[in-house]
C-alpha cells in the first residue's frame, strides 16, 4: 500500500509538472516569435488626453511603453491620423511623428523608430520596441505628392490611401457606401491617386486598403506592383459592415501577395454590437458633448467614456472566439500567410471583451494553439506575415 501511495504521488506530480509545462507553452512561443502590430493610436491618444507615453498609463490608455514590452510586441506600427476636418493635416501628422521621436530619444533603451528591415531585426535582437509609422488617410499629404516622400523620410511606411472621408483622388468606403447609386459620384482612384500608389511602391511604402471604397480598392490592386497591406479591417461576410473585406476582396488580397490585418473594434467583429453601442452612447451623450466642447475629437470622446465606465462597456463586447472567427475565415479561403493583427488598440472605443489592452496579446497566441494552429503558423499571424510584406516593398 505504502508503494502504491508513493507511485500515486509521484505520478500526480508529474502530471502537474506536465499541465503546468503546457499552460506556459503559448507564453514561449509569443515570447519567441516576433510579435507585429499593424495600427495602434497611441499617438494621437496621447496628444487627445494630454498623456506621456513613456509613463505608466494603465486605465487610461490601451498601451504605453512599458506595456508594450510586457505583452511581448516586437514591432509597433504606429498610426498618425486626424479627421477629415482637422485644419492643416500635414502638420498634424508631423507633430504625431515629433512625439515618437521624442518618446525614442528619451528612452534609448527601449524604442528605436527604424527605416528598413535590416534596422527593424537589429533593434529586436537588441530587445528594444522597433518603431515605425503609418500615415492613416491620405488626406494628410495634402494633394501634394511630394509630401509622400518627406513623410517617408520621417519614417512612414504605410499610408492608408483614404480615412473614412474621401480625398480628391480616392473615395473611401464609407463615402462610396452612401454613394454606389448614385451614377454621377465618382468613385475609385484618379489618374492622381494612381500617381500615390505608384510613388508609394518606388519608395518602399506599402499601400494600405484599409478604409478604402471598393472601386478604390479594385483601381490599387490593379495599380499597385507590391504586395499590398489591410492594416486593421475584418471579413465582411461574418460581420457586414462598410470597413470589412468582401470575399473577392480578400481573395484578390491573398493572389497578390498580401496581408490582412485583424482590427479589434466590437463593431467590426460582431454585427449586433453597434445597437447595443448605441443606447450606451446614447446615456452619455452630454458627458461625450462636453468634452468635445472642450476640444477633444469625437472617438476619443468617446472612449474617454467607455473608460469612465468599464464594467458597463464590457458588458456589451463580444468574445475574443469572434475575432478569431474572423481570422479562420480568411485562412481558409487565402491561407495562413495572408492574416495578422493589426489591432487598432487607442483608436477604438471597444474590443473583445477578453483583449482588455495590449497586454492580453498573449491570449490570442494561447487560442491559437488551442484552436490546432502549429507553432509556425501561429508566428507567421503574430508578426511573420507583416514582416514578409514589408520586406517585400524594399525589392525593385
Amino acid at each position: 500500500m505504502k508503494y502504491l501511495f508513493i507511485t500515486l504521488c509521484c505520478f500526480y506530480s508529474f502530471a502537474q509538472a506536465q499541465t503546468s509545462k503546457s499552460s506556459n507553452r503559448y507564453k514561449k512561443i509569443h515570447q519567441k516569435a516576433i510579435m507585429a502590430d499593424s495600427h495602434n493610436d497611441l499617438l494621437t491618444a496621447a496628444i487627445e488626453k494630454n498623456l506621456l507615453i513613456d509613463q505608466d498609463l494603465k486605465g487610461k490608455t490601451h498601451s504605453d511603453l512599458n506595456r508594450f514590452k510586457e505583452a511581448g510586441v516586437d514591432v509597433q506600427l504606429f498610426s498618425v491620423w486626424c479627421d477629415g476636418d482637422k485644419i492643416q493635416p500635414y502638420a498634424w501628422a508631423n507633430r504625431e511623428i515629433d512625439t515618437l521621436y521624442a518618446v525614442a530619444n528619451r528612452n534609448p533603451q527601449k524604442i528605436e523608430i527604424v527605416a528598413d528591415y535590416a534596422a527593424l531585426k537589429k533593434a529586436v535582437r537588441k530587445n528594444k520596441l522597433a518603431a515605425m509609422f503609418g500615415v492613416e488617410g491620405g488626406h494628410m499629404i495634402e494633394d501634394d505628392i511630394n509630401k509622400i516622400d518627406l513623410l517617408y523620410n520621417r519614417g512612414v511606411r504605410y499610408m492608408t490611401l483614404t480615412w473614412n472621408n474621401s480625398t480628391s483622388w480616392a473615395s473611401s468606403a464609407m463615402d462610396e457606401s452612401k454613394l454606389k447609386n448614385d451614377p454621377s459620384a465618382k468613385l475609385g482612384l484618379t489618374d492622381f491617386g494612381k500617381q500615390v500608389v505608384k510613388r508609394m511602391n518606388q519608395l518602399g511604402m506599402m499601400v494600405d486598403l484599409s478604409h478604402v471604397g471598393e472601386r478604390t480598392f479594385w483601381d490599387a490592386i490593379q495599380t499597385t506592383t507590391k504586395p499590398v497591406l489591410v492594416s486593421h479591417s475584418n471579413a465582411y461576410a461574418l460581420c457586414p459592415v462598410f470597413r470589412n473585406l468582401k470575399d473577392e476582396q480578400i481573395d484578390a488580397v491573398g493572389k497578390n501577395g498580401g496581408v490582412i490585418q485583424l482590427n479589434f473594434y466590437s463593431a467590426f467583429v460582431d454585427s449586433t454590437f453597434k445597437n447595443r453601442e448605441k443606447i450606451f452612447l446614447q446615456n452619455k451623450q452630454a458627458e461625450i458633448k462636453e468634452l468635445i466642447a472642450n476640444g477633444m475629437q469625437k472617438e476619443y470622446a468617446q472612449a474617454m467614456v467607455v473608460e469612465k465606465y468599464k464594467e458597463e462597456s464590457l458588458a456589451i463586447q463580444p468574445p475574443m472566439s469572434m475575432l478569431l472567427d474572423h481570422l479562420d475565415y480568411i485562412v481558409k479561403r487565402i491561407g495562413v500567410d495572408h492574416v495578422g493583427m493589426g489591432s487598432d488598440f487607442d483608436g477604438i472605443s471597444a474590443s473583445p471583451r477578453e483583449l482588455t489592452d495590449v497586454t492580453t496579446y498573449p491570449l490570442i497566441t494561447k487560442a491559437l494553439l488551442e484552436k490546432g494552429y502549429s507553432k509556425k503558423e501561429v508566428t507567421k499571424i503574430m508578426g511573420g506575415n507583416l514582416l514578409r510584406v514589408m520586406q517585400a516593398q524594399e525589392t525593385k
